[in-house]
């Protein structure tokens, strides 16, 4: 039997906006002559804007390198989600702008997991993220 009273749904984390000058040089970042170093450049700047950390996980070629840029930015995300009031459990959507850097640092490091062979973890990151949005399969990210 469930703990969460019938009629009423998980709770919902909506995660703080980024400050706007970090989503303008990410913004930036990603049509640069070099990419990578600019992406870089936003993370180092802005180390706990967590869609600077899935555009590097993203934009990285190397499959070691891109999952540990994802890992960051998913336990950037779990300290940034506690922050915000999640308590382990409940609903964190994709239709919110501002959870979209978690969400795709969860999904980048699902990838990169079954890349470096971690299907353990790449199993885990799915559940997870499906857990987290139960629409995750029939969203666009």
């Amino acid at each position: 039997m469930s703990d969460i009273p019938l009629g009423t749904a998980p709770p919902e984390t909506v995660l703080p906006d980024p400050p706007a000058e970090a989503a303008q040089a990410l913004a930036e970042a990603t049509s640069a002559r070099e990419p990578l170093a600019a992406l870089r450049s936003v993370a180092h700047r802005w180390p706990r804007y967590l869609a600077a950390w899935a555009a590097l996980s993203e934009q990285t070629e190397d499959p070691v390198t891109a999952y540990a840029f994802a890992r960051a930015g998913y336990h950037r995300g779990l300290d940034a989600l506690r922050a915000a009031g999640w308590r382990g459990s409940g609903y964190v959507r994709w239709r919110y702008p501002s959870n979209r850097g978690f969400l795709r640092s969860l999904e980048a490091l699902r990838r990169r997991a079954g890349e470096i062979g971690e299907a353990d973890e790449e199993k885990r990151c799915a559940l997870f993220l499906r857990q987290l949005d139960p629409d995750w399969d029939r969203t666009e990210h």
